[in-house]
């Protein structure tokens, strides 16, 4: 029962009906019924309209967007969100607020799905005189190119005559403090009428049952382990498999799961001596509370990464003057070219400090953030179970040997029966197409046979009849072939119509998978007649430029367009959601 105020217009006998009914309704019920009354209380109250831009690249740009329009209705906004993939510049012009949430992606580029978006915004000829904005700008400070897209829109709707109503938020992969702040503040300039709470003192709401998810991880458990490399291989390929039982979590073909990693126990220890700290101080955490400066290092902080920011920390605190003048203006390429293959051990060694507290020691380091994966496995083929294929990253930076935090935290550190935090990141814009009548083409070298084994594994539980062809690379046959077995099942049982492997080490001259794109050209072309969605995953640098450039070849050559007509053809596959990548 919820008790409305004496006070409240109604008649007791209409307070008691109200409260009756409203008992069982979620806060998104009752937030909808105040808009939906708020918007209907008299033709001439006008809600103010919001549009929120999103441009994505993992999916916490749309889940922003998303929670900005929930926040707006509440405030009394008519608010909608807009995804650059399917919107155009031109639309702004219609727009009177605006608020735009977009993330950088590698050294400084777009999100593959808002790059046409971003060239036509870019190049202008827009006159958005009277759009009131303001930019969140999503970014990882390991990349020298910061939040680079978010300050790119942010100048250039100022240039174009928008009037800028709240400063740019800059946010780390930890964006929820800043995100919070920015939002707040944003959604107060435009200064709107607020709707009326609708669950204020005395509301008697059921205590939710708990939710796993990005705010709280759920700890799943390992059921199984096994390492898919061979023994002569050069690579650590693992395979994962993990219970989902309890969790109320679910997945789609093409999402992802975050691991929340921790740091390993010589790599602590190896900043702890450099600092000439013991470990057992005692420090306030922003997400965990009080805990001993080494558990803090080993689960809260990350202090592997290696950025600007970060000697920029540094060098404050420790005062170098030879620290300063590398971090200089001047400098970045000097910056860019010192930092390859350190850490941060190393810039606290090499620039040391006279005495460094625990507490000021933790300021220095931004929060350890999960690393996402493409899920390896068919919701529908392994219910309560989500699967990855990791590779263990090892090198040699400066003669000192380094890992990867969350590949080796799960090669090392974790073993069956053992509980990891997890949480599900949806990828819209992966996904196998709506049509399971529809071709798929998938390419996929390394681990990027990730999301094909769901996409083929979901199409066989579902019993589909499109065709399924896929083309895979590695370095070695007898060491690299990832799952075989199982692809050979799927080539018997039909789930999977065509295989094509390019393994680049069993032959002097080296053959990858864009090799094999050239040599089945005709056949490749004639899947794309007939409506074949064609999909990438793995390495940004090289692969997938490569495989683009194949792509690019035969549509050309077997289709008998231009070099500008099958950009054009490519371009139009892309916005249709048939040309789609999932790169990193």
């Amino acid at each position: 029962m919820i008790n409305f105020p004496e006070h409240a217009p109604f008649s007791a006998e209409e307070r008691k009906a109200l409260g009756s009914i409203a008992a069982g309704w979620s806060v998104e019920q009752r937030l909808w019924l105040s808009d939906y009354l708020a918007r209907g209380i008299s033709s001439d109250v006008m809600l103010p309209a919001l549009t929120v831009l999103y441009g994505t690249e993992s999916g916490n740009s749309e889940e922003l967007a998303e929670r900005t329009v929930k926040l707006a209705k509440a405030r009394g906004f008519k608010a909608r969100s807009r995804n650059m993939a399917e919107s155009t510049p031109a639309e702004l012009s219609k727009v009177e607020n605006l608020l735009v949430v977009v993330s950088t992606w590698g050294e400084g580029d777009p999100p593959e799905t808002a790059e046409d978006y971003y060239q036509t915004f870019m190049a202008g000829g827009l006159e958005l005189a009277g759009v009131r904005f303001s930019v969140c700008a999503l970014g990882d400070t390991s990349y020298d190119q910061y939040c680079l897209i978010g300050k790119e829109f942010d100048e250039q709707l100022a240039k174009l005559g928008a009037e800028r109503v709240a400063p740019r938020a800059d946010c780390d992969v930890d964006f929820e403090e800043l995100y919070v702040s920015w939002v707040t503040q944003a959604l107060d300039s435009f200064g709107v009428v607020s709707v009326p709470a609708v669950a204020g003192p005395g509301s008697e709401v059921a205590a939710p049952a708990v939710e796993y998810g990005k705010k709280n991880p759920f700890p799943a458990k390992l059921l199984e382990k096994v390492l898919l490399s061979g023994p002569g291989s050069k690579k650590e390929t693992w395979h994962f498999e993990f219970s989902l039982e309890g969790s109320g979590l679910s997945y789609d073909a093409g999402d992802s799961l975050a691991v929340v990693p921790t740091n390993a126990k010589e790599v602590v220890e190896a900043l702890l001596k450099v600092v000439g700290l013991k470990g057992d101080e005692e420090v306030e955490t922003k997400a965990a509370g009080k805990k001993t400066l080494r558990a803090a290092l080993t689960a809260n902080y990350d202090i592997t990464a290696l950025s600007r920011k970060a000697a920029k920390s540094w060098q404050a605190h420790s005062g170098s003057q030879e620290l300063a003048e590398l971090l200089s203006d001047d400098q970045k390429a000097q910056f860019k070219e010192w930092i390859y293959g350190r850490q941060i051990v190393d810039l606290l060694s090499e620039f040391p400090a006279r005495e460094t507290g625990a507490q000021e020691l933790i300021s220095m380091f931004r929060s350890l953030p999960p690393r996402l994966y493409s899920i390896a496995s068919g919701p529908k083929a392994h219910e309560g179970e989500v699967h990855l294929t990791v590779a263990a990253v090892r090198y040699e930076g400066r003669g000192i040997e380094r890992k990867g935090v969350a590949s080796t935290c799960l090669a090392d550190l974790i073993e069956v029966d053992d509980f990891v935090p997890v949480f599900v990141t949806p990828n819209k814009r992966f996904r196998p197409p709506e049509d399971d009548a529809a071709p798929i083409i998938m390419v996929g070298p390394g681990t990027g046979i990730a999301p094909f084994r769901a996409f083929v594994e979901e199409r066989a539980a579902k019993g589909t009849s499109g065709k399924s062809w896929l083309v895979f690379g590695d370095q070695r046959y007898t060491y690299d072939f990832l799952y075989q077995l199982e692809w050979q099942d799927h080539l018997k049982s039909g789930a999977l119509s065509h295989l094509d492997v390019a393994f680049s080490r069993d032959q002097p001259e080296k053959v990858y998978v864009q090799d094999r794109i050239r040599e089945k050209a005709a056949e490749m072309w004639q899947w794309l007649e007939e409506g074949a969605h064609f999909y990438v995953c793995g390495d940004a640098t090289r692969m997938a430029p490569d495989v683009h450039a194949a792509l690019l070849e035969v549509i050309g050559s077997e289709g008998g367009r231009s070099a500008e007509e099958a950009e054009s053809f490519l371009a139009d596959m892309k916005k249709s959601g048939r040309y789609q990548r999932d790169v990193y």
